[in-house]
Parts: structure tokens; C-alpha cells; sequence
């Protein structure tokens, strides 16, 4: 579903991406862990545009990702993007920040977007706060309202820019449970994330990035227990074991 073939991406003379190729496909569930500034938001971000490359291709249901208006609309059509920190209208309630985009972007009947979106509130455990405003909103809760405005739009797929790093230890199960869920109904999701358990249990593969490359990918438990690359497996013993 998601295709990266030779990715490259650079601000000024800094290589972030360095030939990145990758194959997503539908219905998986894959995870993107690496230290700081090794590239992984920034091959999150080339997705669905919102981060230009100077070289390679990506594409997404066999359109690619450019610049073109035409592409850019059908891509932001299939996939959806969950941000790390949360990016709700402060001014709407909870329902409105839900169906704005179903309502002004696929031009929906306010009813059966409303109809929808109550539907997602109950299935992330919010549907006591629909009329709520998101500042009477645990970082949490919040969160898992950005979850249900990215389902509202019907996606294909979501990409999730590290959605718990946000948040309070004690925040992050409640969301980390939404997306379990939504990952064993069989929803295709890209998630950069810091969270290695979560990542073992829920996805299906793991990238690890390092330097604006690949260097090692594989299915998650096998990846995340038994790391074959001397860096994976140091990058993994200081995220584990912090205190070493």
C-alpha cells in the first residue's frame, strides 16, 4: 500500500533520509523506532506530503506522493495522521473537533457525520465528553479525540507521529489500548513511537532508523528480541535498560 523507493531528503546540505526503501502493506501494522533526529518523523511526514524529497518515489495505492494538488488530495483521501500533540481546535467541542474534516473536507451531511462520530467517541471510551471543550481534556483523553477526528475520515491507513510522548506515564495505556484495538481490527498503521513493548505485542514489523538509513527491519518479536545489527541491538539495551 505504501511504497518507498530510494528516498532522499535533506534541508540545506543535512541528509536526513539517505536512500530510504520500504514496502508497507495492507492491513500491517508496522512500527519505526530509532534515536532522535535518526529521520523516522521525517519518513513519516513524506507520506502524506507534508515533508517534500529531493529524490526517490514514494506512493501510496500506486499514486505517488509529489507536489502536484491532485496527487497530494487523493493521497490525504486514503490516509490519515494522528500528531504528537494533538492539534485539537481549543474553540470546538469535542463532536465538532470529530466531524470538521468528514463535514468541510469530504463534504458530509452534518447528521451522518455526527452519527459517525459519536459511534468513534464511544469506541475510544470518550462518549460522555462529545460536548466537552478539549482544555476540560486529560493529554489522554485528548489524544485519543485526535485518534477518533483521524477515523472519522474514513482512512485506508493512519500514520502516527510518536502519539504518546506527549503524555503523562500513566496517559499512555488508554491510548496505547485504542490503538491495539484498532490494529487487531486490521487497520494499515505506520507508527513512529519510543514505546519498544507496545511495539512487540501490537505490530506486525519494526524499522529500525538510524543516520537517515534502514539498518534493519524484521518481524516484531523476533527484531525486538534477537537484534541481529550491533547498532539495533545497542540502541535497543539503552532504551531497556536506561540505568546500564
Amino acid at each position: 500500500m505504501i511504497d518507498f523507493q530510494d528516498v532522499h531528503k535533506a534541508y540545506g546540505h543535512h541528509e536526513v533520509l539517505k536512500g530510504i526503501n520500504a514496502t508497507i502493506s495492507k492491513g500491517e501494522v508496522v512500527c519505526i523506532i530509532g534515536p532522535s533526529g535518526s529521520g523516522k518523523s521525517t519518513m513519516l511526514r513524506c507520506i502524506n506530503g507534508l515533508e517534500t524529497y529531493q529524490k526517490g518515489q514514494i506512493a501510496v495505492d500506486g499514486i505517488p506522493v509529489d507536489q502536484s494538488t491532485r496527487s497530494l488530495s487523493r493521497v490525504r483521501d486514503s490516509i490519515a495522521m494522528v500528531f504528537q500533540r494533538f492539534n485539537l481546535f481549543p474553540h470546538r467541542t469535542v463532536i465538532q473537533n470529530v466531524v470538521e474534516g468528514s463535514i468541510y473536507v469530504k463534504k458530509e451531511a452534518r447528521s451522518t457525520a455526527e452519527e459517525r462520530g459519536h459511534k468513534l467517541l464511544t469506541q475510544v471510551g470518550l462518549a460522555d465528553k462529545a460536548n466537552a471543550y478539549p482544555q476540560q481534556l486529560s493529554g489522554g483523553q485528548q489524544q485519543r479525540v485526535a485518534i477518533a477526528r483521524a477515523l472519522a475520515l474514513q482512512p485506508r491507513a493512519i500514520l502516527f507521529d510518536e502519539p504518546t510522548s506527549a503524555l503523562d506515564p500513566e496517559l499512555v495505556g488508554d491510548v496505547l489500548k485504542v490503538m491495539r484495538d484498532l490494529a487487531e481490527g486490521g487497520l494499515t498503521m505506520v507508527i513512529v513511537t519510543h514505546e519498544i513493548a507496545f511495539a512487540r505485542e501490537v505490530a506486525d514489523r519494526v524499522l529500525f532508523i538510524d543516520g537517515g538509513v534502514i539498518v534493519e527491519e524484521g518481524a516484531s518479536k523476533e527484531m525486538l528480541t534477537n537484534p541481529k545489527h550491533p547498532r539495533t541491538q545497542d540502541f535497543l539495551h539503552r532504551v531497556l535498560h536506561p540505568i546500564d
